[in-house]
């Protein structure tokens, strides 16, 4: 005689309740906390490399005057040279370089530098990008066919060539701090532009559409209201990604400019590139301390940051995305109680308690609790 499986007793659930998923803080949904949450595995291991490098670099950055023992251009203390081609040591722990310089304080006044470069770059280009993006997409007409024209065509300028010129430009090649800056952030802005135009404009003309586009129109809202309040927030949630792969290119163009001889005087910033370049002719000499400490620099900038933008990548992209455990997720989708009128609610049972709610299985026939069960119709016809 089969046993019958205990029905769990159900939890009472009032006439048109909605079950609704634990409330979320904000600061778990922002953009790299959430995908540090849900991520696991080697994805998660890449995107937590990438973030401690970015911190790394944020906290060299902001605390460079606390962090550097010298000054980015200083070549005495105490009334005495530093000295050249110095090996390192107590007073230089990376040593200094042909031209006197501390190198560990150049390292650290140059992530300032890039930091600067960095943040009006790409600043600016999600201002002009984003505002032209939204304005083309809403609208449409004549005027999205010239934005979209341009910003294909302006895909046909390098950015380096771009930073070189608007070096030249600005201050003939040899440039002070902010004219390295702006002459790199001017080249990587009219670069960048487009990618954040292409992304938003294709953003918007899905969304507007949409039916709460139209309904914001219907109660009378003004365009103005509609594309701030309701698209614009709909389309820029994939800009993250390319805030994090735009941030890599404007340190690369910033170290290329200096590399190149078009960057930041020495005595007016420091600079990783313009470090490198003079460190060329130590490198044949046997003198290592003046280009790797740079070039690990500008090598663990880029890779941190670029870490961080292909984790986001593929944490939301669906098929590239990384699915959690079965088990972790079996433990999520627990014991499910159907009440007339209500919902379904998960518990902790998994799976397990789908079968105790649906009773025993069809082969298994429970006897009936007064008398013998009933012959079947064959052996009554016998």
């Amino acid at each position: 005689m089969a046993t019958e499986s205990p029905v769990p007793t159900p939890v009472p659930t009032p006439v048109g309740a909605v079950a609704t998923p634990e409330h979320t803080s904000r600061w778990k949904r922002l953009p790299v906390v959430h995908q540090l949450r849900t991520s696991v595995g080697l994805q998660r291991g890449m995107l937590v490399a990438g973030l401690v490098l970015c911190v790394v670099f944020l906290v060299v950055a902001l605390l460079a005057p606390v962090l550097a023992p010298y000054g980015w251009a200083q070549l005495r203390a105490d009334g005495e040279l530093f000295g050249a081609h110095v090996e390192p040591n107590a007073d230089h722990l990376l040593g200094t370089t042909v031209a006197g310089y501390d190198v560990l304080s150049r390292v650290v006044w140059g992530a300032r530098t890039a930091l600067y470069t960095i943040v009006i770059g790409v600043a600016a280009s999600i201002v002009i990008g984003v505002v032209l993006g939204l304005v083309s997409g809403y609208f449409g007409g004549w005027l999205d066919r010239v934005l979209v024209v341009v910003s294909d065509a302006i895909y046909a300028f390098p950015s380096l060539l771009l930073a070189i010129l608007a070096a030249i430009v600005i201050s003939g090649g040899q440039s002070s701090m902010w004219g390295g800056v702006i002459a790199t952030a001017v080249s990587i802005t009219v670069v960048f532009i487009p990618q954040y135009f292409r992304v938003v404009r294709a953003e918007v003309v899905r969304v507007k559409g949409e039916a709460f586009v139209e309904s914001a129109r219907v109660v009378g809202s003004g365009h103005v209201r509609i594309m701030t309040r309701h698209v614009l927030r709909n389309a820029v949630r994939t800009l993250p990604l390319i805030v994090t792969l735009n941030a890599c290119e404007a340190v690369l163009t910033l170290a290329g400019l200096g590399f190149l001889g078009f960057g930041i005087e020495p005595t007016a910033a420091g600079d990783w590139g313009y470090d490198l370049h003079k460190a060329l002719a130590d490198v044949t000499s046997g003198i290592w301390w003046t280009a790797i400490p740079p070039g690990v620099a500008i090598v663990l900038t880029a890779l941190g940051v670029t870490l961080v933008g292909e984790s986001l990548n593929d944490l939301a992209d669906p098929r590239l995305r990384t699915r959690r455990r079965k088990a972790l997720v079996a433990g999520e989708v627990g014991q499910t109680v159907a009440v007339p009128g209500g919902v379904l609610a998960a518990g902790p049972e998994g799976v397990g308690g789908l079968d105790a709610l649906e009773g025993p299985p069809p082969d298994v026939v429970p006897e009936p609790e007064d008398g013998p069960a009933e012959e079947p119709a064959e052996e009554k016809d016998r």
